[in-house]
C-alpha cells in the first residue's frame, strides 16, 4: 500500500475536515536556477518552483496539510513569491470546512445492513479493534463508515495525538495572509472524495488493513517526511513515497491523473497575465511524473527558486 504517498498527497478536504478543521509585481530579487544546481551557500527550506513568460509568473509550492505547532517554514523566498502573487490557488477551496464535512458525511456512509467490521476477515477485524481500543474508541465506532473513510480517519488520529493540526498546516497559514488575493481551486471537494469513494470495496478494505498495520509508525514516518520537506529535499521525499508503492490503481488516482490535470490547468493559466501562487500537496511536486515534469514535457521551463 502506498501509505506514504497518501501522507504526502492526501486529500486536502479530508485532512481539513478530519482535523477540525502582474509582471511588474514579480520577485525582482529572487534567483532561480535549475533543480540540480543548488548553490552551496543556500539555506534549507521547503521547495519552491517557478515558470514565467513575458506577462505571467506561476510559483509552485508543495504543502503539508497538517503540521505541529512552531514549525518555521515561511522563509524569505516564500514570502516574496507569495506577496508578489495576485492569485492564490489551492487544491480545493479550503475555508468551506462545513461543506467539506457534509460532503464527506454523505459519501462515507456505508450502504446496506452489514457493518464495516462484518466485511473484514476475522484477523483484520481483531487488529482493527485493537487499534481502536488504543485510541479509547469503542469497537463499533466506525461500523457505518466505508473502509476508505475509516482508513483516512485512522491516518489522522496518530497525528492529532502527536500534536499535528491543520491550523498549523500550510493552507491555513497562507489563507490568513491572502486577504488581498483572488482565490482559485484546481478541484472540487466532490472530486477529491471520489478518488477514494469510487475504489472497489476490496481495494478499500486492503487500504484499511494496511493503514491499521501502519498506525504505530504513522507519526514517526510523517515526522521524517516533514523533516525532508523542511530541508527542501524533493528527491528524498519522492524516494520515501515510493518505498511502499504497491497499489498502482490508487497511485494513478491519487497522483498521476491529478498531476496531469493540474499541469494542464497551469499550462492554460500561463496564457493569461498575472502572478499566481499555486500551493498543492508536496508529493505532487516530487519525483518522476511530478507536475514540474509534465509542464516541462509541454515545453515550459520550470526552475527551482533557491533565494
Amino acid at each position: 500500500m502506498i501509505r506514504k504517498v497518501l501522507i504526502a498527497c492526501a486529500s486536502t478536504a479530508l485532512s481539513l475536515a478530519l482535523s477540525g478543521a502582474s509582471c511588474a509585481r514579480d520577485m525582482a530579487g529572487v534567483e532561480t536556477v535549475p533543480a540540480d544546481a543548488q548553490p552551496a551557500d543556500v539555506q534549507p527550506g521547503p521547495a519552491l518552483w517557478k515558470l514565467a513568460d513575458e506577462d505571467t509568473t506561476i510559483y509552485l509550492f508543495g504543502t503539508v496539510h497538517v503540521l505541529p505547532q512552531g514549525r518555521d517554514w515561511y522563509d524569505t523566498r516564500i514570502e516574496r513569491a507569495f506577496t508578489a502573487a495576485d492569485e492564490l490557488v489551492f487544491e480545493i477551496e479550503v475555508e468551506d470546512t462545513a461543506g467539506m464535512q457534509q460532503v464527506i458525511t454523505d459519501k462515507a456512509r456505508l450502504a446496506g445492513e452489514r457493518s464495516l467490521r462484518e466485511l473484514m476477515t476475522p484477523e483484520d477485524r481483531a487488529q482493527f479493534e485493537t487499534v481502536l481500543d488504543g485510541f479509547g474508541l469503542a469497537p463499533e465506532t466506525f461500523d457505518r463508515m466505508e473502509p476508505w473513510m475509516a482508513a483516512m480517519t485512522l491516518s489522522v488520529l496518530p497525528l492529532t495525538k502527536a500534536g499535528y493540526s491543520t491550523e498549523s498546516g500550510v493552507e491555513m497559514a497562507l489563507t490568513g495572509r491572502a486577504t488581498d488575493k483572488t482565490r482559485s481551486a484546481l478541484e472540487t471537494i466532490e472530486q477529491q472524495i471520489a478518488v477514494f469513494d469510487t475504489l472497489p470495496m476490496d481495494a478499500q478494505l486492503a487500504y484499511l488493513d494496511h493503514t491499521v498495520e501502519a498506525v504505530p509508525k504513522t507519526s514517526d514516518d510523517v515526522g521524517r517526511m516533514v523533516a525532508e520537506w523542511l530541508e527542501g529535499d524533493a528527491d528524498t521525499l519522492a524516494a520515501m513515497m515510493n518505498e511502499e508503492m504497491d497499489d498502482p490503481e490508487l497511485y494513478r488516482r491519487l497522483l498521476t491523473d491529478r498531476n496531469a490535470r493540474w499541469a494542464g490547468w497551469i499550462g492554460q493559466r500561463m496564457d493569461l497575465p498575472g502572478t499566481v501562487f499555486v500551493a498543492v500537496g508536496a508529493g505532487h511536486l516530487a519525483g518522476t511524473g511530478s507536475v514540474q515534469d509534465l509542464l516541462k514535457e509541454r515545453g515550459f521551463e520550470v526552475t527551482r527558486v533557491w533565494r
